[in-house]
């Protein structure tokens, strides 16, 4: 590991540099208000020029963000008015030249869950995705080796924070913790953390992370996958693992260094033995789509026993796009085109070999229920969604334990409260005096929509909770003159269905919906 970080060995002073950052509203909302909102989105892209544009000023935020986020030299004087430079040159976080004084990292506000204000640390030019190619096109900032760069946050990170189930918990393990974003959130729920990453520079910023953002302390531990951790079990197990297929390891934060995805296959698979009873493991993946075999078997195989599964598939790429993805993450689009050719062909000889036809992406949640009957969920979903999902993630569990306890009988016999924020569209042709089809559709969470006869939709919209599903069926029955004997068989597999879909929730003997 480079020498060339900051250390965060004295609290004192990264507290006094965290007032600072504060005191000059170095946050997120004080960026966006300095930026714009184009500048800022742009920014986000890596892309400067407008965020310059905009810091011709000399204030103190102007030069905190030309510092830590633009990564230009800034008059030693007007830094000082900013910072407490003592602790600064002290800790390393800047380095002093002729040019007056620079960022050794990329310190990037984030704000947290509750309006916390978090400062992410990573390599500098690494902010963002590769940033721009930085990690195989160009020199590697702060004498690291390019393989070894650590990126910030990126939609990965913020996708699997937001669907991480946050209910408190005595203890969760960040594996593969990169910058620490995932064990910064962990720290606001879990009385321990543990993190861990192959990269011992990933274990440094990640330390830098959670001090300059006042978290408590991480038990930081070095290795791959389970092995920091040996048999240490955990209530929630969160990973952005280095999931990309790749013929090669060259990159650290990406390339888990096993053929086609048997670094997430095996991490889903051993997770079973590292988790307490009803923990979850979430982690985000990318699968192999091979030719003759269907993605959700192929997926499900994955489970371990004792577990249930929820696996949503966001997005598929045909190979040439997936390769083309990475090839220019890593820069290679800026080498010569030979060299460019040669890579691109051994990316599509990789997957030829796998009789690999593209690959997907999305997220996987286990539970370790212990049931004999679980519930292994695999569905493509490519819609928008609502996040943060963590509280949906868990409900959805939940209604899987109160379906495999319940048969139709008990089923008829339950109570069930319509989800917030449901709504029913009816389709047909204008004048029509029936619609052709009735729709209900959530607004929230995974924002579902289904189909459903005027039974279905009479059922749902009349449950608030304070009948049984079979006194509602009687009551259709003689409202629509049908049998009441027969409805009763037939729709216990509808209930079921909303239920699991989230439509429906079931309600206690409390009154209050399972879950709350």
């Amino acid at each position: 590991m480079s020498t060339n970080l900051p250390a965060a060995s004295d609290r004192a002073r990264t507290a006094r540099l965290r007032d600072a950052l504060l005191a000059a509203a170095f946050t997120a909302d004080g960026l966006l208000d300095l930026l714009g909102a184009p500048a800022y989105a742009a920014l986000a892209r890596s892309e400067t020029v407008p965020a310059l544009r905009a810091t011709r000023g000399d204030s103190p935020l102007e030069t905190l963000v030309r510092l830590f986020l633009l990564q230009r030299p800034v008059e030693y004087g007007r830094a000082a008015a900013a910072l407490p430079m003592d602790d600064c040159l002290a800790d390393g976080w800047l380095v002093r030249d002729a040019a007056g004084v620079r960022a050794t990292v990329d310190v990037r506000p984030f704000g947290g869950p509750e309006g916390q204000d978090w400062w992410i640390v990573s390599d500098l030019g690494c902010a963002v995705g590769g940033a721009g190619g930085i990690a195989g096109g160009a020199d590697a900032p702060g004498g690291a080796d390019r393989s070894e760069l650590v990126l910030g946050v990126g939609g990965a990170s913020t996708t699997l924070a937001g669907i991480t189930v946050r209910t408190p918990v005595a203890s969760a393990l960040d594996l593969g913790t990169g910058s620490g974003i995932q064990a910064l959130h962990a720290a606001q729920h879990a009385t321990r953390v543990t993190a861990t990453d192959l990269n011992p520079r990933a274990l440094h910023m990640t330390r830098l992370t959670l001090a300059l953002s006042g978290a408590p302390e991480a038990d930081l531990r070095e290795g791959s996958l389970f092995e920091p951790v040996a048999d240490e079990t955990y209530d929630l197990i969160v990973s952005n693992p280095p999931f990309v297929i790749s013929p090669g390891a060259r990159l650290t934060y990406r390339d888990g260094g096993m053929g086609g995805d048997d670094l997430c296959r095996t991490l889903v698979q051993q997770s079973a033995a590292r988790l307490n009873d009803g923990g979850y493991c979430q982690l985000l993946a990318n699968w192999q789509h091979v030719e003759g075999e269907d993605w959700r078997e192929r997926l499900a195989s994955w489970v371990p026993r004792g577990c249930d599964a929820w696996i949503v598939q966001r997005e598929v790429q045909d190979v040439a796009q997936y390769a083309e993805l990475w090839l220019r993450d890593a820069g290679d689009h800026r080498t010569a085109p030979a060299d460019y050719a040669a890579r691109y062909d051994a990316w599509l000889d990789e997957f030829e070999a796998r009789k690999t036809k593209g690959v997907g992406f999305g997220w996987i949640t286990l539970r370790k229920s212990g049931s004999d009957r679980p519930s292994v969920m695999a569905e493509e979903w490519p819609h928008p969604v609502e996040q943060p999902l963590g509280a949906s993630v868990r409900a959805h569990f939940e209604r899987q334990d109160f379906l495999r306890a319940h048969d139709d009988a008990s089923l008829l016999a339950a109570r069930f409260k319509l989800a917030d924020e449901v709504v029913q569209e009816q389709v047909g042709l204008p004048g029509a005096e029936d619609p052709e089809h009735v729709v209900l559709r959530q607004n929230r969470g995974m924002r579902r929509a289904t189909k459903v006869d005027t039974v279905g939709a009479g059922f749902a919209g009349v449950c608030d909770g304070s009948l049984s599903a079979g006194r509602i069926l009687d009551a259709i029955a003689q409202l629509v003159g049908e049998d009441a004997v027969l409805l009763r068989d037939r729709t216990p597999e509808s209930i079921r269905l909303l239920v699991e879909q989230g439509f429906l929730t079931p309600v206690s003997d409390w009154g209050v919906p399972v879950g709350d």
